[in-house]
């Protein structure tokens, strides 16, 4: 799945748990947490993969659940105990990362081939070799019109539709950074 499937497949599934689970629509800062969530395994393991050369493949430690289940129960944990409100935003984080690595394996579930889908359980289940090169160029210049990509934008659409109806959550606070930024830098008032 592509980086704009990923942040609406996460935008989805959380805008559903917290206007059914939690009764209200998202607030700015759990969009923006899911916003960073939605992206965080491919912002670690393809970095590490591709750059570094430190793990196998560009799907692997960020994008397994043996991974991310605790990280997620850890943060959730921390959030509880600190009890300053930060719960909310340890859900969001959780929800963006498992909808991305979900996101990353619903082509291969759906076809019925778990093999493509083993990066879920890495390192119990040995990463696949991939045929393509390992690098930001050559996946971007593998974007084809395919069957997938269209799904991608259609999900993108019905996000984007949802987001409007929760009010834009975490727009504004991304509208107010480049005047803060501005005031920081000058000090203007």
């Amino acid at each position: 799945m592509w980086p704009w499937g990923h942040l609406a497949m996460a935008y989805l599934v959380y805008s559903c748990y917290s206007r059914l689970g939690r009764g209200h629509r998202p607030t700015a800062a759990t969009a923006l947490v899911v916003v960073f969530a939605s992206q965080f395994p491919d912002l670690v393991d393809k970095p590490l993969a591709w750059t570094l050369s430190v793990l196998p493949t560009g799907r692997s430690l960020a994008h397994s659940l043996l991974v991310l289940v605790p990280l997620a129960a850890l943060l959730y944990s921390v959030a509880r105990v600190r009890d300053e409100g930060e719960e909310p935003l340890a859900v969001a984080f959780g929800i963006g990362a498992l909808a991305h690595t979900f996101g990353d394996a619903l082509y291969s579930l759906v076809a019925l081939e778990f093999r493509d889908a083993g990066f879920m359980l890495w390192p119990a289940v040995p990463p696949l070799e991939y045929e393509v090169n390992q690098s930001f160029m050559a996946h971007f210049a593998l974007v084809d019109l395919s069957p997938e990509l269209y799904f991608e934008f259609l999900l993108v659409a019905v996000a984007a539709v949802v987001w409007r109806a929760d009010g834009y959550p975490g727009l504004a606070t991304v509208l107010a950074l480049p005047a803060r930024a501005w005031r920081g830098v000058t000090g203007a008032e």
